[in-house]
């Protein structure tokens, strides 16, 4: 059953027609609130009292909350007979199909959902078909339901799909196929419930069909990826009893596996016997294990015996895949201890033993600024120009073309010489942290710097909603959120050049539609923006996203808006229903727990997990947030780097580093995502302030890292 999911798509409408539901019954629903069925049951009921035309389009509202619920009767009573706009058919036939579907009568279900596909869009048109099939095998019609399930399976071929395909393929005699998709099920998806039934479906045949050590290996490895250990474990013991570990070398690779669920479930000693046991086996798997101990101990901060570790691995497995890793960890574990001749002589022996390494680049990076910080100017220039001119399309280029520059800064070169290489760094990468970085040395040497656009932000002009946006109004209007969603996505998907993705995105930016007119400018608008300075295309890229709360709620909090904004943009690109691995949620990607600790602080209730993809509530916790960050921090790289890695880290890594300039204290940020992280915000926020700012005084850029106040936000 599709899962009723608030989208937060198209939540700033233009006239678009009347509304059936209130404003407050849409709030309730995209935000999963509990009353949501209740307010939309209790508009349909005044609504057909009064006789009111948007009868059909509430009852398929309520309908679809009523089978999110699991009220298939209910569902079917006001799906039936509902009358909504033609737009809007396929969806209603489509969850009229799933309430015939799950109340049981599969013959009713294959009718709506063909009905369903009959004029489908392209965004319902594969879960249509996907559900025809299922209904026609479920009606015991498998021969037609075969290509239906043949075409589903081939374009999204996920459990369910493959699952049913097998039982279609069964019903028709092809025992091959049935065999080769239930096998896929267990194989690629092993945690989900169909995944044990394949298998149990498998070994019921005659002969049985019994998963090989590699495919055991497979599920187990899958289910530890997952997360799932403990099941990880259960299927190795199913290996073992099935006695297909036979040789040492099967031994080795099913111990590697079997230590590091066994860490995962903190069964320390257990796991490292079985990392001997690894170790002794060939030396793929062992080079595997050793890299497993010497990664572990970088996770618990002992770099001295990582180090130790990853040199020990390189020597001893020259050329096994880890090795690779290790080389370039000795390197990065001197450069951390502050060890910048090693880290030199390390980088320069990777770069020599490891020609086709994927790392190469970084490594160079870190060899020069392991040259910079040894008083090594020439020597720094050298590799960084090597780096460019080696690597030119790599993302490190406008670093290492800003640090080449510092470097013969801090050489004493004169300003005539400095100056024109800050600049192109400016011109060539205008958007980058580096350009931001570049700016600020070219004023402290009393030039003006470049203006990195010349032109502020500028929607394509416009008012009319183009018809390809116009189904997902009608979707949004009829509550439909996540269908909404689906919508645009999948007509984004078929933009295919520049001048229409520029049109596309402008009305979505009119719509409120920010993250998707985001996600098409990223997808076909590069060039635009940053190559030729469009504003149309720049709009897109950064527009002031929920202006009115984003404003509100900055004020209200002594935070800037442009510093909301840009964490907004590098958290959830502007896309409300974002929920990340960690469960962070929404525009502001605020967790459940930081949420809780914030609403006590506010003294007031707290909030659902759900009401976290709320904009405004997202907006106004992470507006709050952020102030406390910049009371305690006082630099916005410090705040950005505490929202992403935690107030206790950025505490650490100030005591620890806190005395070189800020430019060097960024690069020697440990964690690879915070480094990052603080880089693009930290140039978002510095053209959100030039793009937006009412101050005609540039604002500047502190190079000198702040002690934080040992009292402030903690969590």
């Amino acid at each position: 059953m599709r899962r009723w999911t608030g989208s937060g798509l198209l939540t700033v409408m233009v006239g678009t027609g009347a509304w059936a539901q209130s404003a407050s019954t849409l709030e309730a629903v995209r935000l999963h609130r509990a009353e949501a069925r209740t307010q939309a049951s209790q508009e349909l009921e005044a609504c057909v009292a009064r006789k009111c035309p948007e009868q059909g389009r509430l009852a398929l509202l309520t309908g679809t909350l009523a089978l999110a619920e699991g009220d298939v009767a209910e569902a079917r009573t006001l799906l039936t007979g509902a009358e909504v706009p033609a737009l809007l058919r396929p969806y209603l036939a489509y969850y009229q199909g799933q309430a015939h579907f799950y109340a049981g009568d599969a013959a009713a279900a294959a009718a709506a959902f063909a009905r369903a596909l009959e004029k489908a869009p392209p965004a319902l048109a594969p879960e249509a078909r996907a559900r025809l099939g299922e209904s026609l095998l479920a009606a015991g019609r498998a021969k037609e339901a075969a290509p239906m399930l043949e075409a589903a399976a081939t374009q999204e071929p996920g459990a369910e799909l493959l699952f049913q395909r097998a039982q279609a393929r069964k019903a028709l005699g092809n025992t091959a196929g049935e065999q080769a998709d239930l096998r896929a099920v267990a194989l690629r998806y092993p945690t989900h419930p169909y995944a044990d039934e394949a298998l149990g479906l498998l070994e019921a045949l005659k002969p049985p069909l019994r998963l090989t050590l590699a495919e055991h290996l497979q599920r187990a490895q899958g289910l530890l990826d997952a997360g799932d250990a403990r099941r990880a474990l259960v299927e190795l013991e199913r290996a073992e009893a099935a006695k297909l570990v036979r040789a040492r070398p099967d031994q080795a690779r099913v111990a590697l596996v079997r230590a590091q669920a066994l860490f995962a479930t903190g069964q320390k000693p257990k796991a490292e016997e079985a990392l001997a046991v690894a170790r002794r086996g060939p030396p793929s798997v062992a080079a595997e294990a050793a890299y497993v101990t010497a990664r572990r101990a970088m996770k618990t901060d002992d770099n001295a015996a990582a180090r130790k570790l990853m040199q020990a691995l390189e020597k001893e497995f020259p050329t096994e895949a880890p090795a690779d890793e290790a080389g370039f960890f000795v390197g990065w574990l001197d450069l951390q201890a502050g060890h910048f001749a090693d880290a030199v002589k390390a980088f320069t022996d990777f770069d020599q033993r490891h020609a086709r390494s994927r790392r190469r680049d970084e490594a160079m990076w870190y060899r020069a600024l392991a040259h910079l910080r040894l008083g090594q100017y020439p020597q720094t220039r050298a590799v960084l120009d090597t780096l460019v001119s080696t690597f030119p399309q790599s993302s490190l280029v406008p670093q290492a073309r800003y640090w080449a520059a510092r470097g013969q800064a801090l050489e004493g070169a004169s300003a005539d010489v400095i100056g024109p290489a800050y600049e192109t760094v400016i011109t060539s990468a205008p958007n980058s942290y580096y350009a931001l970085l570049a700016t600020e040395r070219l004023r402290e040497l009393g030039k003006q710097p470049p203006p990195p656009f010349p032109e502020a932000p500028r929607p394509p002009k416009g008012s009319e909603v183009p018809a390809e946006l116009k189904l997902a109004v009608a979707l949004t209007e009829a509550g439909l959120f996540r269908d909404a969603a689906e919508d645009v996505r999948a007509r984004a998907a078929r933009i295919r050049d520049p001048e229409q993705a520029l049109a596309f995105a402008g009305a979505l930016l009119r719509l409120g539609e920010y993250g998707n007119a985001h996600m098409v400018a990223a997808r076909h608008l590069w060039g635009r923006a940053f190559g030729a300075r469009m504003p149309e295309a720049l709009a897109a890229f950064y527009p002031r996203a929920f202006e009115n709360a984003v404003q509100s709620e900055a004020s209200r909090y002594e935070v800037s808006p442009y510093l909301v904004w840009a964490i907004m943009r590098r958290e959830s690109a502007f896309r409300p229903e974002v929920a990340s691995a960690a469960d962070a949620r929404g525009l502001m990607q605020v967790i459940p727990p930081t949420a809780r600790a914030i609403a006590r602080k506010l003294a007031e209730p707290e909030p659902a997990p759900a009401e976290l993809f709320s904009p405004s509530l997202s907006i106004r916790y992470g507006a709050w947030y952020l102030s406390q960050l910049m009371k305690r921090f006082a630099h916005p790289a410090l705040a950005a780097a505490a929202y992403n890695a935690g107030p206790e880290a950025a505490v650490k890594w100030v005591k620890d580093k806190g005395v070189l300039p800020l430019d060097l204290f960024v690069e020697e940020i440990p964690f690879r995502e915070t480094r990052g992280y603080v880089k693009q915000v930290l140039a978002d926020l510095y053209l959100y302030q030039s793009f937006y700012g009412k101050d005609t005084s540039p604002q500047r850029l502190s190079l000198t890292v702040p002690v934080p106040h040992t009292e402030g936000v903690e969590f």
